[in-house]
């Protein structure tokens, strides 16, 4: 999915999630493609960076590819924000996307953010700032 559109499926998804008092979208500035949430009373600015398929051209739409949807467990709200994040997406259960890697867990952490990759080979790369 292209950033600008997997930015506005976020934007809905966390809109009807539990602990979000607000979704707002960043335009313009340094950071293309944000949004700012506050879950829980903290707030966190996150911008999506997208990835084309294999062979896939930016003038022209990838299809979207449907499949098993990334098994996943909520995180609580109160946790590393990108685990808290990856949650929110793992549980809408899309069967667009394919598999999520969080940063936090990583060995070596040097920052905080996920990786979702779509069964149609695009990937969203989605970090904190």
């Amino acid at each position: 999915m292209r950033p600008l559109e997997y930015r506005d499926y976020l934007v809905d998804l966390l809109k009807n999630t539990p602990d979000v008092q607000r979704v707002d979208t960043i335009e313009g500035g340094p950071h293309p493609y944000a949004l700012t949430v506050t879950a829980a009373g903290s707030e966190q600015r996150w911008q999506i960076i997208g990835q084309l398929a294999e062979g896939a051209k930016h003038d022209i739409p990838t299809p979207a590819v449907h499949g098993q949807p990334a098994a996943w467990q909520a995180a609580p709200v109160g946790g590393a924000p990108d685990a808290w994040l990856a949650g929110v997406i793992g549980t809408a259960d899309s069967p667009g996307t394919k598999r999520i890697d969080v940063w936090s867990t990583r060995e070596g952490k040097t920052s905080e953010g996920l990786t979702v990759f779509f069964h149609n080979g695009e990937r969203a790369f989605v970090r904190k700032f």
